[in-house]
């Protein structure tokens, strides 16, 4: 009975580890959260923008500031996700260990 495994199956496993820990670091990425964020904040204050009374308007002297703010967020929000999807991030390249093969 022997428990070592063969080349080719550690690595298949070292493949399968590097895949998981490719799509972890892409699920997390930054962009993707503050881009998340800033979009479904923008939509929240578009939308309390557009609901506006006069007399809100008239507080801030003339200026819809909700709806502003809200179009502002929106547009950094998209760029965000804009951004991490043309240029998404590269997988991490393995340590070369010197003297691999020489045995």
């Amino acid at each position: 009975m022997s428990d070592s495994y063969s080349d080719k199956n550690v690595q298949d496993e070292v493949s399968e580890l590097e895949t998981k820990s490719v799509t972890a670091a892409r699920l997390f990425d930054i962009r993707r959260i503050i881009g998340g964020l800033f979009v479904i904040y923008g939509v929240i204050v578009t939308i309390a923008g557009f609901a506006a009374s006069d007399e809100d308007i008239d507080k801030a002297q003339g200026v819809n500031i909700n709806l502003w703010t809200g179009v502002g967020m929106l547009v950094l929000g998209v760029f965000f996700l804009a951004w991490l999807k043309l240029r998404p991030t590269a997988p991490p390249t393995p340590p070369v260990e010197e003297g691999a093969g020489k045995e």
